[in-house]
């Protein structure tokens, strides 16, 4: 689950991030509301749910929220600030918030506020996303298909792969770049520059064949790789 932090306290950033990380959230965390527009408008970041102070340099988290909603995006928001009065409460859920988080907290409200905007997200997008012969399971983060006896076998992944995968999944027979695939795996400063998808695309392919989706994902020569579906739409069983 990646998670857009935007903080302008370094301390505070830093304990949140570290915070979330132990939960096993990537969080992209940046301090200024300039660079977290920036961030949400790259189209091959996909974030599950956003954290921003109330004020921050250049673009305050109030206007980023007006921004998100002005283009009908369902991104679940959480706002963080010491404005404890109720009319600033009703100002920041009026500007597009899903949920308002006084300062300072504990970290047990915190972890328990952002997993209730998980939940609501999962109403509002399908409890499972099926393409091919894969059924991704949001409510219990797994992945399965069907042996040739037709009952369901769950592929086991790590969370890389899962969150790999499902990139995969949500863009069937497209051609999805290095850079595209890299930000699905780690916090957009922590990326690093060696060969690591390919060698992630490597174990991702085999735990696939072994489960009998054989070349599901392909090799597009010079450009990236594919999650290839058409030899599967008329088989959706194994």
């Amino acid at each position: 689950m990646r998670l857009l932090l935007v903080e302008d306290e370094p301390d505070l950033g830093a304990i949140i991030q570290r915070m979330l990380n132990r939960e096993n959230y990537l969080v992209d965390w940046v301090q200024d509301g300039a660079t977290a527009w920036n961030y949400l408008e790259q189209e091959w970041i996909e974030y599950s749910v956003a954290i921003f102070d109330w004020l921050l340099p250049k673009i305050s988290g109030l206007e980023l929220c007006q921004r998100l909603r002005q283009q009908n995006c369902s991104l679940p928001v959480l706002i963080l600030t010491a404005k404890s009065d109720i009319q600033d409460m009703v100002t920041g859920l009026d500007a597009g918030a899903d949920d308002y988080l006084i300062k300072p907290f504990v970290k047990a409200e915190l972890l328990a506020r952002i997993r209730a905007l998980q939940r609501r997200a999962l109403h509002i997008q399908p409890s499972q996303l099926q393409i091919g012969p894969l059924t991704l399971d949001y409510a219990k983060s797994s992945v399965f298909t069907s042996n040739s006896q037709g009952k369901p076998q769950t592929i086991p992944l790590t969370a890389n792969e899962f969150r790999l995968l499902e990139y995969f999944m949500k863009h069937p027979n497209q051609t999805l770049t290095r850079d595209q695939l890299l930000a699905q795996l780690w916090e957009t400063d922590d990326a690093p520059i060696s060969n690591v998808v390919s060698a992630r695309i490597r174990l991702l392919r085999r735990k696939l064949a072994d489960y009998g989706c054989k070349d599901l994902i392909e090799t597009v020569h010079g450009f990236g790789y594919r999650l290839n579906t058409f030899n599967y739409e008329s088989k959706p069983n194994f």
